[in-house]
C-alpha cells in the first residue's frame, strides 16, 4: 500500500474513549461516577475489562475528565462563528461562559452527579484542574495573550465564575444563571479589578471553596 500523508488512520483510543463516555452517560444516574459506571459502559460497547482499564486507568476520574473535555470542545465549536474581536472583552467572556454552560446542559443529569463527584475531597484537585482547563480554553478563544501573573488570575476567576454559574443553572434555571453571570461580570469591569479582587496566594483556596460549597448545594455558591 502506498502511504498517503493526507489519509489519517483512525485514532482507536480517541474514538473508543468517546464511545465509552457516551455509553457511561447513560448509566450515571444508576451507578454514579464509580468503577461500576466504567464496567457498565465497557459492556455496552463490547470493550474488554482490560481495554477499559487501559483507556481509563483511574476509572470514573478519567471519565469525568473526558466529559469536561467534550464540553470544552462543544463550547468552542459553538463559539466558532463568533468573532471575538468584534466584541468588548466583557461580551466575549459572557458569550464564552454561556456557550460552556449550554454545552454542559446537554448532559445535565450526568453533570449534576459530576459536580458532586468532583466536590469530594479526594477529587477536588482534579476538579480544579478541569475548571482551570475550561477557563484557559475560553480565555484563549477570547484572545488573551497574557503571560504574566494576569494569566493566572484571569483563569482562576473565570474558573470560579464557570463553576458557580453552572451550579445555579442546574438548580435555578437559565434566567437566574444569567443574572448571576451578569452580576459577576459587572463586578469586574476591568482585568485590573479582577486581579485586585483576588491575590495569587489564595487562588486555589477560593476555587477549592467553591467546589466544596457545590457539594452541599449550588445555592450556597452564589
Amino acid at each position: 500500500m502506498i502511504d498517503d500523508p493526507d489519509i489519517k488512520e483512525p485514532d482507536w483510543a480517541a474514538e473508543t474513549e468517546a464511545s465509552l463516555l457516551t455509553a457511561a452517560l447513560r448509566h450515571v444516574e444508576t451507578h454514579g461516577w464509580t468503577r461500576r459506571l466504567l464496567a457498565a459502559a465497557a459492556r455496552d460497547i463490547g470493550l474488554s475489562a482490560a481495554d477499559a482499564d487501559l483507556l481509563a486507568p483511574e476509572g470514573p476520574r478519567d471519565l469525568a475528565a473526558l466529559l469536561a473535555l467534550r464540553h470544552d470542545r462543544a463550547a468552542l465549536a459553538a463559539l466558532d462563528p463568533v468573532d471575538p474581536a468584534a466584541l468588548k472583552v466583557r461580551e466575549r467572556i459572557r458569550a464564552a461562559v454561556l456557550a460552556r454552560i449550554e454545552a454542559a446542559m446537554a448532559d445535565a443529569p450526568a453533570v449534576r452527579r459530576w459536580m458532586g463527584f468532583l466536590a469530594l475531597p479526594a477529587n477536588a484537585a482534579l476538579g480544579l484542574r478541569l475548571l482551570w482547563a475550561s477557563a484557559d480554553a475560553l480565555w484563549r478563544w477570547a484572545g488573551d495573550t497574557a503571560t504574566d501573573e494576569n494569566h493566572y488570575t484571569k483563569r482562576a476567576l473565570l474558573a470560579e465564575i464557570l463553576a458557580t454559574t453552572l451550579a445555579i443553572r442546574l438548580t435555578a434555571g437559565a434566567p437566574a444563571a444569567e443574572a448571576h453571570l451578569d452580576r459577576r461580570i459587572a463586578g469586574v469591569m476591568a482585568f485590573e479589578k479582577w486581579k485586585a479582587g483576588l491575590g495569587r496566594a489564595n487562588l486555589g483556596e477560593r476555587l477549592a471553596g467553591t467546589l466544596a460549597r457545590l457539594r452541599y448545594g449550588a445555592a450556597a455558591a452564589r
